[in-house]
């Protein structure tokens, strides 16, 4: 039988007599840049940069830690949903450090005659060809622009952002024939061949 080695680029790591799942992710520390502090106390990583500060709650199966200006995160124990969390986690408070110091951006192209989008005041208005406008309020930690028929939705936190571009596409997706509808810039929409007439 091949014996199992273990290599500092491997992904997998032996505990016993079971493969489980290390994460090359969460061994990674995390460099807090300048102007940024992060702060930890009963689970919840606070992040506050030159953009603004950032929550986040977690359960207590990752140890979580600040060393030598970096974030380090390790798992208490061995099982199969910690180590999964364990990439998670990580991926989630990088974010959290990159939000306040760059804002998230997601742009959204709407097209179609007839169809537009305005801010106005703290809600989206617009005009989907339906029988009325469709209104839909901003987040108050998002802003929102229109360039024409384009909306640029900024923010620093990276799943709030997502969230809303997502919301506002499903209330008109792009259609597969002449693409019409809400879709995100660098969307590729499968099209699909109309009725020919003979």
């Amino acid at each position: 039988m091949q014996e199992n080695k273990k290599s500092e680029g491997n992904c997998y790591s032996k505990f016993g007599n079971n493969i489980k799942y290390m994460s090359r992710l969460g061994k990674k520390p995390i460099t807090i840049p300048e102007k940024t502090t992060v702060t930890i106390a009963e689970g919840v990583v606070t992040v506050t940069g030159p953009l603004g500060k950032l929550e986040m709650n977690f359960k207590p199966v990752v140890e979580i830690a600040v060393e030598n200006n970096t974030v380090v995160l390790k798992p208490i124990n061995e099982e199969l949903e910690t180590l999964a969390l364990w990439g998670t986690y990580s991926s989630i408070i990088e974010n959290l450090v990159d939000g306040v110091n760059k804002n998230y951006e997601k742009r959204l192209i709407i097209e179609g005659v007839g169809f537009k989008a305005e801010v106005k005041g703290d809600s989206v208005s617009m005009n989907l060809g339906f029988s009325h406008p469709v209104i839909v309020k901003i987040p108050a930690d998002i802003k929102v622009v229109m360039e024409k028929d384009n909306m640029i939705i900024t923010g620093i936190n990276k799943a709030t952002v997502g969230q809303f571009a997502a919301n506002i596409r499903a209330y008109k997706k792009p259609e597969p024939y002449k693409g019409k509808g809400i879709r995100y810039s660098d969307e590729v929409v499968r099209r699909k061949e109309g009725k020919k007439t003979t």
